[in-house]
């Protein structure tokens, strides 16, 4: 199934919630890189907890961000706030990595060991890493689409004149 149709892909163009999606999508890589360092070195070493404890904060922000925003664009482009066909089985990604990764509240209200709480961390930060992986082949995916849409424009003119 190609990712988007002519129209799809005009409203994905025009879209400022295309431009939000792209800013994010680094930054939460950013974020989860330093996150990931951050609560690894707390789980070997012992030191630099609260760093670790703001760096999973800021990861799980991030990820609420773009999960609301992604929202928006899926509902703007394909009519749908969430699983739209298309992009069906990021969306099931998705939602694996937000339970996990907001399972760290609840790990910290039931007063699970900081170490618990890191480990479950790394677990959740897996979904994300697969998640990416997900959304980096469509990606791929998508832009192989327009490569090949733009190719054929310029041909199709060509057999007009």
């Amino acid at each position: 199934m190609a990712t988007y149709t002519p129209e799809q892909l005009a409203k994905r163009n025009q879209s400022k919630w295309t431009i939000v999606q792209a800013v994010l999508a680094p930054l939460q890589l950013l974020a989860f890189l330093i996150s990931f360092a951050l609560v690894v070195h707390y789980l070997i070493t012992g030191r630099g907890l609260l760093a670790a404890d703001i760096s999973v904060l800021v990861k799980i922000s991030l990820l609420w961000l773009i999960t609301v925003t992604g929202m928006i664009w899926e509902k703007e482009i394909f009519g749908h706030w969430f699983l739209a066909p298309q992009f069906y089985w990021e969306d099931v990604g998705n939602a694996v990595a937000m339970v996990l990764h907001n399972l760290y509240f609840v790990a910290r209200w039931l007063g699970w060991s900081d170490r618990a709480v890191m480990t479950l961390m790394l677990l959740a930060y897996l979904s994300y890493l697969v998640n990416l992986a997900q959304f980096v082949a469509k990606g791929l995916q998508a832009r192989k689409q327009r490569q090949q849409a733009s190719s054929v424009l310029p041909a199709a003119a060509v057999e007009l004149e």
